[in-house]
């Protein structure tokens, strides 16, 4: 079931950080005021408008540690018309997002493993 709300603040600082990662220009991908909240918000997930069907690949995925210590993939996506279409957030044990990550606290790529 999804639910139609404002978007709120820490959920726009995230997907500016996320393009300015990617040298995008954020003034270039406009999104809703008003977004879809997924699953009643459980993981985070968000519509940002448009189409799912017109899904067209994701531009970054990270990583993220909630304060449970289980991790979760979060992913920014487009459409057909490069248009920003999801703020996606998969926690791998499926439970409940318990934190809104902040930048500090994304993971970009794999960490080296210790010996």
């Amino acid at each position: 079931m999804s639910k139609i709300r404002p978007i709120r603040q820490d959920e726009k600082d995230l997907i500016y950080f996320l393009l300015q990662k990617l040298n995008f220009d954020p003034a270039k991908y406009p999104f809703n005021n008003e977004v879809d909240e997924y699953e009643d918000g459980k993981m985070g997930s968000i519509s940002l408008g448009g189409d799912p069907n017109n899904y067209a690949g994701d531009l970054i995925q990270v990583e993220y540690v909630d304060i449970d210590d289980t991790p979760v993939v979060i992913t920014l996506t487009q459409d057909i018309q490069g248009r920003l279409l999801d703020l996606d957030f998969w926690k791998t044990d499926f439970s409940k997002l318990l934190e809104y990550p902040t930048p500090d606290k994304l993971i970009f790529g794999t960490k080296p493993t210790e010996d």
